[in-house]
C-alpha cells in the first residue's frame, strides 16, 4: 500500500476527549438497556405482563435479548458500509437515537392484560428495531475512537469504549436495585418495572448531542480529501478483499461475547434462579464486581500500548479455557465470599479482553472499509454466540440439571478464539492511516508489525 498523499487533520487532545466520550456513550447507552432487561425483578417481569402463559417468565425475557440479536449483522450490514460511505459520525447520530428510543419506548407500552396480543408483538418490534441499530454502533464507536486517537495512546482511549460498557451496565443494575429496594414486588410488577426504561432517553440523547458537535474523524476527512472514499458503500468489497481478517474477527469475538454476554446477561439469573441467590444481592455481587473492572480497564489499555494487544488477549484465552471450570466451582460452593471470588476470576480474565478490543478490532481492517468489515464480522459473531449465550446456557442447564454449563461454554470458546488471536497482526505502534490487511491474509503491508 502507497503512503497517504494527503496529510491526516490534526486534532487537539480536548477533540479527541469529547471524540471518545461521545462514542463511549453510545456503548453505555446499549449496555444500560441490556443491564435493565436482564437484571432478575425486571426480566421476571417482563416475562410476566408481556406474555401469557406460567411458563418461565425469566426465560421469556431472556428470549426477547436474544431475538434482537437475529437482525444485529443485517444492522452491521447496513450501518457499516454506509459509514465507510457518508462517514462515522452521521451513521452514529442516528444509531444512538434509535438505540435509546427503542428502549424508553419499552417502558411505554401496554401489557398483555391491557391488549392482548398485541403486546408481545409491539415489545418484539422494538427489540428487533433496537437489534438492527445496535448493529452499526459499536463498530462505528470503535472506528471512531480509533481513528482519533494518536497511534501511541491508541490502546488508552481505546480502552475508554468498554469503559463505556460496564459504566452503562452497572447504571442499569444501580436503577433496577433503586426502584426494586423503594417499592414492593407488587409495585414493581404493576407499574414499576417501566421506571429503569424511561432513563434511556436522555442517556441517548446526552450521546446524541455529544456526537452533533463533532466533525467526522481526522482519517475519514484524510481519506476523503485524497479520493480515496468509497463512492457507494463497499459491501462487495469487504468480502471479496477482507475475508479472511473478518473470519479472525468472527473467532476472537466469539469468545469475547460469549464471556461478556455469560457475565453481564446470563449470570444474574444464574445466581437468582440455579444457585438461588437474593436478587437484591445477585444484583450488588455484580455491580461490585463491575466497578472493579472500571478501575482496571484504562491502566490496562494504556499497558497495551506499551507491550502490545495480543499479549492481553491470549492470558484471557488461556485463562478461560483453564479458569472457567474452577470458577463456576467456587460459585458453587454456597458461600457467598467464594462466589465472589469465582465471579471476580473470570471477571478479570474478561476485562483483559475488554481493554484491547476498541483498539484491536478497528486496526484490523484498512479505512476505507473499516466501518463495514468490522461491523459485519462482530456482529455476524454476536447474534450467532453471545446473543443466544443466556438463552442456550439457561435452557442447557434446565433441561440437563448440570450447572456447570456456563464453565463448559466459557471452555470451548476459548479453544476456537485462541487461534485467531494468534493469527491477527500486532498493531500497536502502526498508524490507523497506514494498516491494510486486505489480501494479505492476516500480514501487515504497508507497515511493518512490532
Amino acid at each position: 500500500m502507497s503512503e497517504p498523499t494527503t496529510a491526516k487533520p490534526e486534532v487537539d487532545q480536548r477533540t479527541v476527549k469529547r471524540a471518545v466520550l461521545a462514542s463511549a456513550m453510545g456503548n453505555a447507552t446499549e449496555w444500560y438497556d441490556y443491564g435493565v432487561f436482564t437484571s432478575g425483578a425486571i426480566a421476571t417481569s417482563i416475562g410476566t405482563v408481556f406474555f401469557p402463559g406460567e411458563g418461565n417468565a425469566v426465560l421469556k425475557s431472556l428470549a426477547l435479548v436474544a431475538v434482537g440479536f437475529i437482525v444485529r449483522p443485517f444492522g452491521g450490514a447496513f450501518f457499516g458500509p454506509l459509514g465507510d460511505k457518508i462517514g462515522r459520525q452521521k451513521v452514529l447520530a442516528v444509531t444512538i437515537l434509535l438505540m435509546s428510543g427503542c428502549t424508553f419506548l419499552v417502558g411505554c407500552l401496554p401489557t398483555y392484560q391491557s391488549i392482548g396480543l398485541g403486546a408481545p408483538i409491539a415489545i418484539l418490534a422494538l427489540r428487533l428495531i433496537q437489534g438492527f441499530s445496535t448493529g452499526g454502533e459499536y463498530g462505528g464507536a470503535a472506528t471512531f475512537i480509533a481513528e482519533y486517537s494518536p497511534t501511541k495512546r491508541r490502546g488508552f482511549f481505546g480502552s475508554f469504549l468498554e469503559l463505556g460498557t460496564l459504566a452503562g451496565y452497572v447504571l442499569g443494575n444501580a436503577v433496577v436495585l433503586t426502584v426494586t429496594l423503594s417499592l414492593t414486588p407488587e409495585q414493581v410488577e404493576a407499574w414499576g418495572w417501566r421506571i429503569p426504561f424511561f432513563v434511556a432517553l436522555p442517556l441517548g440523547l446526552i450521546g446524541l448531542y455529544l456526537r452533533n458537535k463533532l466533525e467526522d474523524t481526522p482519517e475519514f476527512r484524510r481519506m476523503e480529501a485524497a479520493g480515496e472514499a468509497p463512492k457507494k458503500a463497499p459491501l462487495k468489497e469487504i468480502f471479496v478483499r477482507n475475508w479472511r481478517m473478518i473470519l479472525n474477527l468472527i473467532g476472537i469475538v466469539l469468545l469475547l461475547n460469549v464471556a461478556d454476554y455469560m457475565l453481564l446477561t446470563t449470570m444474574p439469573t444464574y445466581f437468582t434462579d440455579t444457585l438461588k441467590i437474593n436478587d437484591n444481592t445477585s444484583t450488588m455481587i455484580i455491580i461490585g464486581v463491575e466497578l472493579v473492572q472500571m478501575a482496571i480497564i484504562i491502566p490496562l489499555g494504556a499497558l497495551s500500548d506499551r507491550i502490545g494487544r495480543k499479549p492481553l488477549l491470549i492470558t484471557a484465552a488461556i485463562g478461560f479455557l483453564v479458569l472457567s471450570w474452577p470458577s463456576i466451582k467456587l460459585m458453587q460452593s454456597g458461600s457467598v465470599l467464594w462466589l465472589i471470588a469465582g465471579f471476580g476470576m473470570v471477571a478479570l480474565l474478561l476485562v483483559l479482553m475488554l481493554a484491547v478490543i476498541g483498539s484491536t478490532f478497528p486496526a484490523m481492517f484498512p479505512t476505507r472499509v473499516r466501518y463495514g468489515s468490522f461491523a459485519i464480522g462482530y456482529n455476524i459473531s454476536t447474534s450467532l454466540f453471545g446473543g443466544t449465550c443466556g438463552v442456550v446456557v439457561t435452557a442447557l442447564i434446565q433441561s440437563t440439571g448440570n450447572p456447570d454449563w456456563p464453565a463448559y461454554y466459557l471452555m470451548a470458546a476459548a479453544v476456537i478464539a485462541i487461534v485467531p488471536i494468534m493469527r491477527i497482526p500486532e498493531t500497536s505502534q502502526v498508524p490507523i492511516e497506514q494498516i491494510d490487511t486486505a489480501d494479505s491474509g492476516g500480514v501487515l503491508s504497508g507497515a511493518s508489525s512490532r
